[in-house]
């Protein structure tokens, strides 16, 4: 087998993408039957908003991860990763087709109460909420949607097909015309990420704001993005593809990523945040953390302080188990739904503002908010489920499909002899 043999049936996806493909396809769809006729039936569609919210955000943020690791490495000429970048070409390129998932979310903003700055309930929110405008408005809403889904699709696209016709053509100048553009895309994905951010999720609180929120988010999606890379690797490799192309070495650096972008650079920017505010303690921004250490909450704050960054930090700061593909995936699973419940607890806690004008002091919030978890939005449901079925099984379906359509690795890039040689010293 020759180093650029595009035909080797290893490095191909073949039959058990097509199995895949359907059964994911209908877990998907049936899910997505069943959250509307559970929305439908249960008559609230607010509930079934956040839900859908919260899968979206997360799919949507193992796409854009795909979209910056990509981009990132072009920028960057790197070598080491071209055996892992067709996956990450793959996961931009659904960019191209995930606005049909946003359709739900963009329909509850229109008719439900989901963003309360679209029906305020009080003259005190309202003239906050006109102090926002033209940012907090129905129209202005969609369209900055359309305009970030069309900047996330064009470079989604042009990444994947500019590498998978260099497969055929083995033109240098593909790769030279990929690396120009990588600094804009890098920039245009920094401004719509933290706008997508503000807009889609910060926004479902209107009277509270924060700076680093979008950073905190761009940490979260990298900890998504890296953690489905490495489960990505280790299944190929277990299904008997690029048994020779990825290495332990390869395993190494991707863990290396996980480790500077999903455990220490999160903890660094959550951190931050949360000491920013705290230190301040304005009323307006308290609030925020206030509903999420009430009501079962707390539990799931310590939760993500714990094995998002402690036992996250202690288990990868070794490079022993980044040499160990069992471990490293065992390792990236865990993160992966940690990045779930971090989004979680990003979207679906809610301020309740009359109780906390009510309220007479701290503990008496807390007795309220402990005897009705509801006041405070600790609720799970079978939506949360059957939501994250419904993306989760559309995203894989997708992401399949695409990957079936070419070689697993780019099989005529000029540095992927540097990659198949590459070791860490």
């Amino acid at each position: 087998m020759t180093a650029h043999d595009a035909t080797s049936s290893d490095r191909r996806l073949g039959d058990i993408g097509t199995r895949i493909f359907y059964v994911s396809g209908i877990i998907g769809l049936a899910s997505m039957a069943i959250s509307l006729l559970v929305a439908m039936f249960a008559k609230d569609w607010v509930g079934f908003g956040r839900s859908y919210l919260t899968a979206f955000m997360f799919v949507l943020s193992l796409c854009l991860g795909g979209l910056f690791f990509t981009a990132l490495q072009h920028a960057v000429r790197a070598g080491w990763s071209i055996v892992l970048r067709r996956f990450a070409e793959v996961m931009a390129s659904n960019l191209t087709w995930i606005w049909i998932l946003f359709l739900p979310v963009a329909a509850c903003m229109w008719w439900t109460d989901l963003y309360q700055w679209r029906y305020p309930h009080d003259e005190q929110t309202a003239a906050l909420i006109a102090g926002k405008q033209p940012f907090l408005s129905a129209g202005f809403w969609m369209m900055l949607a359309v305009a970030f889904f069309a900047v996330w699709a064009i470079f989604g696209r042009f990444y994947y097909a500019n590498s998978v016709a260099q497969d055929s053509s083995g033109d240098v100048s593909l790769t030279h015309r990929m690396q120009r553009l990588a600094p804009l895309a890098l920039l245009l994905y920094a401004v719509t990420q933290s706008y997508a951010a503000i807009a889609w999720m910060m926004s479902l609180e209107p009277l509270w704001f924060s700076t680093m929120y979008p950073v905190y988010f761009w940490a979260a999606t990298c900890c998504g993005y890296f953690s489905l890379q490495i489960i990505v690797m280790f299944l190929v490799q277990k299904a008997g593809k690029l048994t020779k192309e990825i290495t332990l070495e390869h395993y190494q650096d991707a863990g290396k990523m996980l480790f500077a972008f999903g455990v220490v650079f999160w903890a660094y920017i959550a951190f931050s945040q949360y000491m920013l505010i705290y230190y301040a303690n304005i009323p307006e921004e308290t609030t925020w953390y206030l509903v999420r250490q009430m009501g079962g909450w707390g539990a799931v704050s310590l939760l993500l302080l714990v094995g998002h960054f402690v036992l996250a930090f202690l288990l990868l700061i070794s490079k022993h188990p980044k040499r160990m593909p069992a471990v490293l995936v065992s390792i990236a699973v865990a993160m992966l739904l940690l990045h779930y419940l971090d989004l979680y607890w990003l979207v679906k806690p809610m301020v309740p503002h009359q109780a906390v004008a009510e309220a007479g002091d701290y503990s008496e919030l807390a007795r309220r908010a402990a005897s009705e978890p509801k006041l405070v939005g600790y609720d799970w449901t079978i939506q949360d489920l059957s939501c994250l079925a419904a993306v989760g099984g559309l995203f894989v379906a997708g992401t399949v499909r695409r990957l079936q359509k070419a070689s697993l690795i780019p099989e005529q890039d000029p540095r992927l002899g540097e990659s198949l040689a590459f070791e860490n010293f």
